[in-house]
């Protein structure tokens, strides 16, 4: 079984494991981050459920970078009025590894 962990970032929630790579909401400059707000953790046949944190947890991950995502593109029309607008939008992501999970 292997070992593994759902936090809280802002209003999202992961499922993460060690050497995990994944793109979270955009952090500003720093090296490793830690999330204290763990909702669950699970190490092999051991199940700890917060409520609604488990105390004493960490998940740690290493920063590698900034990421954009994709284009949004939104089109505004209105009909016989001769309105159009064109919008484009692409949001910013942080990529982060996890590195250690502490329980």
């Amino acid at each position: 079984m292997s070992k593994y962990a759902v936090f809280q970032d802002g209003s999202r929630q992961y499922k993460v494991s060690e050497n995990d790579e994944l793109l979270i909401e955009h952090k500003e400059d720093q090296n490793t981050i830690k999330f204290d707000q763990v909702l669950l953790l699970v190490d092999g046949d051991k199940v700890s459920v917060g409520a609604p944190h488990v105390k004493g947890s960490l998940v740690e991950a290493q920063v590698l970078g900034d990421h954009k995502g994709e284009k949004i593109e939104v089109v505004k029309y209105k009909a016989k009025s001769r309105y159009r607008k064109h919008l484009g939008h692409r949001h910013l992501y942080t990529k982060v590894k996890i590195s250690k999970i502490t329980s």
